[in-house]
């Protein structure tokens, strides 16, 4: 409850910004001109806060949006050109990847070392990717999700060295996972116009996780199942 209460509260408090400096700008109540200048600010902000929240544990997302973010508050401030992003945005694709190499490297942190058995990729673009996951030493893996979704079934599967990691990446789209009932969730997931939920029974659960989900979503969501 508390995750989803957390990422409806600051895609309300940004949709909430967003209307106001709309208001004054149309209203003529103040100049708004810097004010929008600073905005992307907030989403680097929120990309720290989103990493300092997880313990360092969710990156992948976060940084994307610091990355992206910051490039164009750079901009905002003549330091980057729209010319220079034009030219050079193909770098945030390959930050993408690294991203992902080293999230799966970190992950054996929390996890074992896992064969592709014990792992799930997930990637739906325009689409949709179902995976049903049977694996009783399970480690986590990554679920990218571009305007698609799909379905990841975790109901047979067993995490051996608690917690599992899976690494969320919504956007316009995202993934429902499937668990046993007893497992702990733990939703380290930042939302932008978006959410991640458990929408299971709430019952007693144990303080250490079974899986922690991390990532972004930017309309879209991540939604948790039994």
């Amino acid at each position: 409850m508390a995750a989803r209460s957390t990422g409806r509260i600051v895609t309300a408090l940004l949709i909430i910004l967003v209307g106001l400096l709309l208001l004054a700008s149309t209203t003529g109540l103040f100049a708004t001109a810097t004010i929008w200048t600073w905005v992307p600010m907030v989403f680097v902000l929120l990309g720290l806060w989103a990493i300092w929240k997880s313990r360092g544990r969710n990156l992948t997302g976060p940084i994307m949006v610091i990355a992206i973010a910051g490039t164009y508050q750079l901009r905002n401030l003549d330091y980057v050109t729209d010319a220079q992003i034009g030219t050079w945005w193909p770098l945030f694709v390959v930050l993408f990847g690294v991203l992902l190499l080293v999230g799966r490297e970190r992950r054996r942190r929390w996890g074992v070392h896992a064969s592709g058995a014990d792992e799930v990729s997930s990637i739906s673009v325009f689409g949709g990717s179902d995976q049903r996951v049977t694996s009783k030493a399970f480690a986590g893996g990554e679920a990218v999700s571009i305007f698609g979704g799909g379905e990841i079934d975790l109901r047979e599967a067993a995490v051996e060295n608690p917690p599992a990691v899976i690494e969320s990446v919504a956007i316009f789209g995202g993934p429902e996972i499937r668990v046993p009932e007893d497992w702990h969730v733990k939703l380290d997931v930042l939302t932008l116009f978006g959410a991640a939920e458990d929408n299971r029974p709430r019952g007693e659960v144990s303080e250490e996780p079974d899986l922690v989900v991390t990532g972004v979503t930017i309309f879209g969501g991540v939604e948790i199942l039994d």
